[in-house]
């Protein structure tokens, strides 16, 4: 594997399998002309608007014009859709028999949908077909358009897996396969099927893998798909500059007062558009309530909803009828919302590289945007991990106090004066000003005017402080420290570790670590889901079905034992019974399951 970047990867060390990165060489600047792109791709990317590539098109491009297979890292809102989607177009022959010569793997529906529309735009000139395969949405319609025939075939895992069993997605003229966000495909469970979808294409295509982290399991991807690729990494001045664009902070806050802390935020940093990372869909739908009762047009969005559902809630986001959002991971996986100007992570994600995603969705294609985590004491650790693996340091700010929220609310209605005093048919006003000129001088009817205007906001100002947290734990660990410590027996920690962990490690009924995981994490508590092999059940089925309810991340979940007539999940044991509450309503694969703790 051949490296081109300009930084040492902060995932994963040099290994034999992993050569040191080394510098490469940068295209000559000169815009889209200058990377040998046709005539037609450089007509359409001028009507778009598009005038000087990214860092990752600049390097990423030429390697793939000459026909190179490649291993990209580089974080959301870089550009890596017109990086991958301009040289594939590329080698696009208009008068040619219309068959799938371009497949797109992506993780979520909504990713399908924006990258088909935005290889639809790429390949205007040239008249390119692009269909988009996904689950949700009728098979027969997509059976309809592959039928009609497509040049470019954007597809999730498993409905790119239904297809081809149909015969209905045919690969034998795939010239190139990209994989898009990689790393939440394997986090997502869809290893077998990327493997089963390569698989059935042909051997001397071009392989195209991106990803915005780069642990261990997509470098074996690549070794084993890929052919000599070339690796590209945006370097770290290139990385320091994106990141520039995302003003990231932390705010400590018990659990309790999140909710309230969140709106006293929001207030403050008046978002045009924010978007709300919570666990579960429980805790979705509870504070798009909260949020709507404190006069915010908020929406929610998670796996219980269908397509319709989800259509419905991205339309309103997109046209201003919505102002926050609040997602689960899985849900939001794939957004991109030009109007986005706030992400805010209601919990500290278990996973970094479920952070880099997530502050993906702000900043991008130069914009500037805001990230906001709620974090607890005992979360400081996970905070730690973001920092080391994006090697940036967070800022811990203090929660607004009632006096920032006045001032701040003052500061609003002086903006919003200035700029009516700018509007051209403040003439149409003056008869209520002569009406009104006889009751009271015009300063007392200006400032009457005006307290409208400040009252007509979010209502009545919350006059509770909200208290802060890293203050309290201090506090709390100081009382400790000063407090009679009762000694504790010889072994008795020892004894309290032990117990039911190493129970399903040995023979009997517990998972096969082989079915998904080569070693099991110490602390795995098992689940028993009512469904199995008879089902159609999949590892992937359960890993979305356990992550989507519970908010846990892919790698939490496993290893995974699939049944004839039901199936059994490791999950973490501190986290069972809060799994098993989350997927109380839950379905899989279209029927009801039931779940509950494991037991031999």
């Amino acid at each position: 594997m051949q490296d081109e970047t300009t930084a040492p990867s902060h995932d994963t060390p040099p290994t034999a399998d992993t050569p040191p990165i080394a510098d490469g060489p940068e295209t000559a600047p000169g815009g889209f002309a200058g990377l040998g792109l046709r005539t037609e791709l450089l007509k359409s990317l001028a009507s778009l608007g598009y005038e000087e590539p990214t860092p990752i098109q600049r390097k990423a491009i030429p390697r793939l014009l000459e026909g190179r297979d490649l291993l990209g890292q580089a974080a959301t809102g870089t550009g890596k859709t017109a990086a991958f989607a301009l040289p594939a177009l590329q080698k696009i022959d208009p008068e040619a028999r219309v068959e799938p010569t371009i497949l797109v793997i992506v993780p979520t529906r909504e990713l399908a949908v924006q990258v088909s529309e935005a290889m639809f735009k790429y390949g205007r000139e040239l008249r390119v077909r692009v269909v988009p395969v996904f689950g949700g949405q009728p098979i027969q319609r997509q059976l309809r358009s592959l039928d009609r025939g497509a040049h470019v075939v954007v597809a999730t895992p498993g409905r790119a897996i239904d297809h081809i069993k149909r015969g209905s997605l045919k690969l034998d003229a795939v010239r190139t396969v990209v994989l898009d966000e990689a790393d939440e495909m394997l986090d997502m469970g869809f290893t077998e099927d990327i493997e089963a979808i390569l698989e059935n294409t042909p051997a001397d295509r071009q392989t195209v893998l991106f990803s915005a982290t780069m642990p261990s399991r997509i470098t074996a991807i690549a070794r084993r798909y890929q052919n000599d690729p070339v690796r590209i990494q945006i370097g770290a001045a290139e990385t320091s500059e994106a990141d520039a664009k995302v003003r990231q902070s932390v705010y400590m806050v018990s659990r309790h007062h999140k909710a309230s802390a969140l709106g006293r935020i929001l207030d403050i940093e008046s978002p045009q558009a924010a978007l709300v990372f919570c666990r579960t869909r429980v805790e979705v739908d509870s504070l798009t309530e909260t949020m709507n009762a404190r006069g915010y047009r908020a929406e929610a969005l998670h796996g219980g909803m269908d397509q319709r559902q989800r259509d419905r809630v991205m339309g309103r986001l997109r046209d201003g009828s919505a102002e926050l959002l609040v997602a689960t991971d899985v849900a939001a996986r794939g957004l991109d919302v030009d109007t986005l100007t706030h992400v805010v992570n209601y919990d500290v994600p278990a996973a970094p590289e479920s952070y880099v995603h997530r502050i993906g969705r702000v900043g991008r294609a130069g914009r500037t945007g805001v990230a906001i985590t709620l974090a607890e004491p005992r979360e400081r650790r996970l905070l730690r991990n973001i920092e080391r693996l994006t090697r940036q340091k967070i800022t811990i700010e203090k929660i607004p106090s009632v006096a920032d929220l006045r001032a701040r609310q003052i500061d609003q209605t002086v903006e919003a004066v200035r700029e009516a005093l700018t509007a051209e048919d403040l003439d149409d006003y003056n008869p209520v000003l002569h009406a009104l000129a006889g009751d009271d001088n015009l300063r007392n009817v200006a400032l009457a005017a005006i307290k409208l205007l400040h009252e007509s906001g979010r209502g009545e100002i919350d006059e509770t402080e909200i208290p802060d947290a890293m203050e309290k734990d201090r506090a709390d660990r100081k009382k400790r420290d000063r407090g009679d410590r009762k000694p504790h027996g010889r072994g008795q920690d020892r004894k309290r570790t032990s117990g039911p962990r190493g129970r399903n490690s040995g023979r009997g009924g517990g998972p096969d670590r082989r079915e998904r995981s080569s070693s099991g994490r110490s602390g795995t508590g098992y689940l028993y889901v009512s469904l199995g092999r008879k089902g159609g059940v999949r590892p992937a089925d359960l890993v979305g079905a356990v992550a989507n309810e519970s908010g846990l991340s892919g790698r939490e979940i496993g290893p995974i034992r699939i049944l004839d007539y039901y199936s059994v999940v490791g999950v973490p044991e501190d986290q069972v019974e809060r799994v098993i509450g989350a997927m109380r309503n839950t379905t899989v694969k279209g029927r009801q399951a039931r779940v509950r703790r494991y037991e031999e």
